[in-house]
């Protein structure tokens, strides 16, 4: 889902097509044959992995090469010849994969000429459709992988590797377990795909209207009430929805407008939605999908990935919570009128169980079931609530919308499947994944501050080009092994947890801020103001992974003293913080009151029980020194 609804927002329009006739119906069938096939594989039946992981790919790439211009002056209504070429070597190469695929693994290595003909034209299949989907990065970024693994003898010598020809490079990318049919696709085909066709059911049955109704009831009449909704509203919604870019489109389309007719600057009011629905990725139960990536790449229990992430998502909620609240109170902004506010009460009793779907997803997941189990009942659940109002009712026809919609909304991120499978397979190949730890170790030494905010840029410049899921699990594989060191000493299940937080800076960081732009292109900011303010907002996408790095908040070691203790100082340094990076507390701070509210956050955030009492009682200073003043 990541990127998909950007495309009607930041000038990316231009990519896809706008389908008529026989090529409009030959894509809405193929999309409802694709989302039926894999909401009734997690519901009913079962399939091999052969059609599990062939299918999904297939499918994928075949809708996009119907969706998605070769270029901008192909025709829009119907699919190129360009396209159709793409489309039938699409379906050859997958379609052998799947159908030889017990052949393939009993050679177990011995491939033959017409193996490699069909593992070249699916590589090449693969750059294409993650060039029309998420743009040129990720391609070039495989094809240097590539280039690095064919020449790597005549590389330097800190990341040499023996060099391999081009035909094993082509046999490891498609036909070993590290490629193309790799975790990406299984991830994808497995969990993501079904909570993006979840999404699209909710957005289709009036659930997502009582996303925003009950946090206007709930928020509304407070100082900055419109920004506040736009916070809760994200965390609602984003916490099923899957894609930070999404949850901004969707959610911003009600709270951007309303936060700019309060009051708020248009750039500030884009920056606050796109800030906020970062935050729908750590939120369980879905996490943007990151709890089951976590799961799978740790081995861990699902249900203990997202019982720890739940105070750090909080944490972050309340971080952008306060900095509106301060910057609301610094421009005087005012609550939203009562005459626009639902009553909790009203709502409650009139739409009580449009939270049946959200409950059914926690509980099943929380009761053991696999996530696609989970995500098939909760859209049963969506059917059957969207019965209880006649207009909200998903009759027939509005399925079908709902199955083409969610097959659309898959089409970004599963475009990028084959070429992060690339890069995955390629560093596998050259080893490259026991290299790169050394060379930042070389520089980090035994420093965990200094290796994550080395981690944090690299993530940054490869989010640059990459969707968020593709930059944590290609990061996740360079880095893992560099914090997991003797030398670090953090846990595994933290080290992925820094690695996916800090992943999601490329959403809300200047130059490319997919996230903030399309809030931008809601309100009608500046893109570039609106980038530079979602940093402001979202300044605790940086600290968290010092925080998981250095204390016990995720609570995997130490005592329940120390849990506690951790936790404490994280909220009280959070709110600290808050009031430094907006300027503001009790009134406009001063730049010696900044100072020393800035030494107070750091303080309280080191997690020793002296320096929290020296930090709260630098903060009791600064309000005893605005308090008078203002007396």
């Amino acid at each position: 889902m990541e990127q998909t609804e950007t495309k009607e927002v930041t000038g990316f329009t231009k990519q896809r097509s706008e389908l008529h006739g026989i090529s409009k119906w030959i894509f809405e069938i193929s999309a409802v044959l694709f989302v039926g096939f894999y909401i009734y594989s997690a519901g009913i039946g079962t399939s091999s992995e052969q059609y599990h992981l062939g299918l999904y790919l297939l499918f994928t790439f075949v809708l996009i090469g119907i969706l998605y211009k070769f270029r901008q002056s192909s025709p829009s209504s119907r699919p190129s010849i360009v396209d159709i070429v793409l489309i039938v070597l699409s379906i050859t190469s997958i379609g052998y994969w799947i159908i030889d695929y017990p052949n393939i693994a009993d050679r177990a290595g011995a491939f033959t000429q017409l193996d490699v003909v069909m593992g070249a034209i699916g590589l090449i299949v693969s750059f294409e459709m993650s060039r029309r989907t998420v743009g040129w990065g990720l391609s070039i970024i495989a094809a240097v992988g590539i280039l690095y693994a064919f020449f790597g003898r005549s590389m330097p010598e800190a990341i040499q590797n023996p060099g391999f020809s081009l035909r094993r490079i082509i046999e490891h990318c498609f036909f070993n377990q590290d490629g193309i049919f790799g975790i990406m696709a299984n991830v994808m085909a497995t969990y993501v795909i079904l909570f993006i066709f979840f999404g699209a059911f909710l957005e289709k049955s009036g659930v997502g209207q009582f996303f925003i109704d009950l946090p206007m009831s709930l928020t509304g009449r407070s100082i900055g009430g419109a920004a506040k909704v736009s916070v809760v509203t994200s965390g609602f919604f984003g916490s099923v929805a899957g894609s930070a870019i999404a949850n901004t489109v969707t959610t911003g389309a009600f709270t951007i407008p309303l936060m700019k007719r309060t009051g708020f600057r248009p750039h500030i009011a884009g920056a606050v939605e796109a800030s906020a629905s970062v935050g729908g990725q750590f939120l369980p139960p879905v996490m943007g999908a990151g709890a089951f990536l976590i799961a799978e790449r740790t081995g861990a229990p699902y249900s203990k990935i997202a019982l720890i992430s739940i105070v750090p998502a909080i944490l972050y909620f309340m971080s952008v919570w306060l900095m509106v609240h301060f910057e609301a109170k610094k421009q005087g902004i005012e609550p939203l009128p009562h005459s626009e506010i639902p009553r909790l009460s009203v709502l409650l009793k009139t739409g009580w169980y449009y939270l049946l779907p959200l409950i059914c997803l926690i509980g099943a997941l929380m009761a053991g079931y696999s996530a696609y189990k989970a995500a098939f009942y909760s859209i049963l659940v969506t059917i059957v609530v969207s019965y209880f109002q006649p207009e909200t009712r998903l009759t027939p026809a509005r399925i079908w919308e709902a199955m083409v919609t969610g097959a659309k909304n898959s089409l970004a991120i599963g475009g990028a499947v084959g070429t992060i499978g690339i890069i995955i397979g390629v560093i596998n190949l050259t080893d490259l994944g026991s290299k790169f730890p050394d060379l930042v170790l070389s520089v980090a030494g035994s420093n965990r501050a200094i290796a994550v905010l080395l981690l944090a840029a690299a993530s940054l410049v490869l989010g640059m080009g990459i969707p968020v899921t593709a930059a944590y699990l290609i990061t996740s594989q360079l880095a893992v092994p560099i914090l997991t060191s003797p030398e670090m000493g953090i846990s595994v299940i933290a080290s992925h947890l820094i690695i996916f937080w800090l992943s999601q800076d490329s959403n809300i960081t200047p130059p490319v801020a997919l996230g903030a732009y399309a809030g931008a292109a809601i309100a009608r900011a500046d893109p570039w103001k609106t980038g530079w303010a979602c940093i402001k907002f979202a300044k605790l996408l940086y600290i968290m992974p010092l925080l998981f790095a250095y204390t016990h908040i995720l609570f995997m070691d130490g005592t329940p003293i120390q849990y506690v203790t951790s936790v404490v100082s994280a909220f009280t340094g959070t709110i600290i913080f808050a009031t430094v990076a907006m300027g503001s507390f009790m009134r406009k701070t001063r730049w010696y009151e900044s100072i020393l509210l800035g030494v107070a956050a750091l303080l309280t955030y080191m997690n020793n029980i002296w320096l929290f009492v020296i930090g709260v009682v630098l903060l009791s200073v600064v309000y005893i020194m605005q308090t008078r003043m203002e007396s």
